[in-house]
């Protein structure tokens, strides 16, 4: 398992070592005790498997509030997404910056969202599908999400037309009106 920072502090890039033979190949995609030698303790307790079928179908920016926040660890097992994690922690010096990276079932790529991150993703191919790990259980009363095309946050989704957008999505609100429950430590 190799892991990369990436320019916003605490979200990482996982990439999990393949091992191939005539038969093809295996991978393990999460090792908690090798995870949290590397300083990456995280209890995950669900499991979601996502398909899109359009190209430039956007799933985003979404995160869930306290008591019920999640850390994610998102991959593609299936086409290709550019994957997205946006600072909200109140105090930050990288509040409202964001990070993507591409997500391929062959670059084996993993992007890892903390608590106090919004995610999201976009669709590069038709019937892409897409797994994450979460350390904390759906909670309807906690689920909450900020608009794709914010333009306080700038993100590039990389599109060449309308995206592909739940009726949720297309309503979310703004950054500027977001009153975020998380909060930066300083380490």
């Amino acid at each position: 398992m190799q892991i990369d920072l990436t320019t916003l502090p605490d979200v990482m890039v996982i990439t999990p070592a393949r091992f191939g033979d005539e038969r093809g190949w295996f991978s393990e995609t999460w090792n908690a005790p090798k995870a949290a030698a590397a300083g990456v303790a995280i209890d995950f307790v669900q499991d979601n498997h996502s398909m899109s079928a359009q190209v430039g179908t956007l799933r985003g920016l979404h995160f869930q509030t306290p008591p019920h926040a999640q850390d994610k660890l998102v991959r593609c097992t299936k086409g290709a997404i550019f994957d997205v994690a946006v600072d909200v922690r109140v105090g930050s010096p990288h509040y409202g910056k964001w990070v993507g990276v591409e997500l391929t079932p062959e670059n084996r790529k993993q992007l890892l969202v903390p608590k106090g991150f919004l995610h999201g993703f976009v669709t590069r191919l038709p019937d892409t599908e897409v797994q994450y790990k979460c350390s904390d259980v759906y909670a309807p009363e906690c689920d909450g999400g900020i608009r794709w095309d914010d333009p306080t946050i700038g993100i590039d989704w990389g599109l060449t037309g309308d995206p592909v957008l739940s009726a949720k999505d297309k309503i979310a609100p703004l950054l500027a009106d977001f009153n975020s429950p998380f909060v930066w430590k300083a380490r």
